[in-house]
């Protein structure tokens, strides 16, 4: 497995565990099981589908590899054999799908996700598979990111520069005509989001300090979510008191 190097010694957060602490999810949930409006479950079939039309449109099928910028940075949801940071030109990391009233969010504090919208650039972390588990590794990620259909950020190939290579990688970047898409919120409106929504899966500010720990270890500074997770933990300090 290829190794990278990390940072001597990563920036220290204002937003931390402790405060992430003062957010817990319901002990009892149904939300997660309940599909959104519109949306049907995912079959492996629809899955195997995906990946077809995807591998043909690649000429070698010699390296697989998926793009993470987000969660699946930290869990990454399936098995690989190498690892290399790298940037994605064309598209930057983004707080625009919404609104989750399950997995990280609830009716009453909808929660906002991670996904890759048009402009800029993105730093993140390009995952190879298997070369000979390549369909059972993409399963398993298809059955993470897209459990329900249809996706409102499907899976496309993006060009991943990692040094002086050049990586074809599958990610996933929003829908724009989905219906999910957010936009034109302040980072003051997104940083009240993710302060305050918390659904089965754990809260918003849970994801963001997960994101933004994982991406300083491996060496990747975003300002913007840094700036982020300052004023998330200033809104929960405000809310609950400094952590203890």
């Amino acid at each position: 497995m290829t190794e990278i190097a990390l940072p001597l010694k990563p920036r220290q957060m204002r937003l931390t565990a402790r405060h992430v602490a003062y957010l817990q999810p319901p002990e009892i949930s149904t939300a997660m099981s309940a599909a959104p409006d519109g949306m049907i479950a995912s079959t492996e079939a629809d899955h195997r589908a995906t990946i077809k039309a995807l591998l043909s449109q690649l000429d070698n099928h010699d390296e697989i590899w998926f793009f993470a910028y987000g969660s699946l940075i930290w869990q990454p949801a399936c098995d690989f054999v190498e690892i290399r940071t790298g940037t994605v030109r064309g598209w930057h990391r983004s707080f625009c799908l919404g609104w989750l009233n399950s997995w990280r969010g609830s009716d009453e504090a909808p929660g906002l996700m991670l996904a890759l919208d048009r402009g800029g650039a993105c730093k993140g972390v390009a995952y190879r598979l298997p070369p000979d588990r390549v369909d059972e590794n993409l399963i398993k990620l298809f059955e993470r990111e897209m459990a329900w259909r249809p996706s409102p950020f499907p899976p496309r190939w993006v060009t991943v520069q990692a040094g002086d290579r050049k990586i074809r990688a599958i990610t996933f970047c929003i829908d724009r005509h989905s219906g999910r898409y957010v936009s034109g919120l302040s980072d003051a409106e997104i940083a009240d989001v993710l302060a305050r929504a918390v659904g089965p899966r754990g809260s918003m500010a849970d994801y963001l300090h997960a994101t933004v720990d994982h991406l300083e270890q491996m060496g990747i500074h975003d300002p913007h979510l840094w700036r982020l997770q300052d004023m998330v933990a200033e809104r929960i300090e405000a809310a609950y008191g400094p952590p203890r």
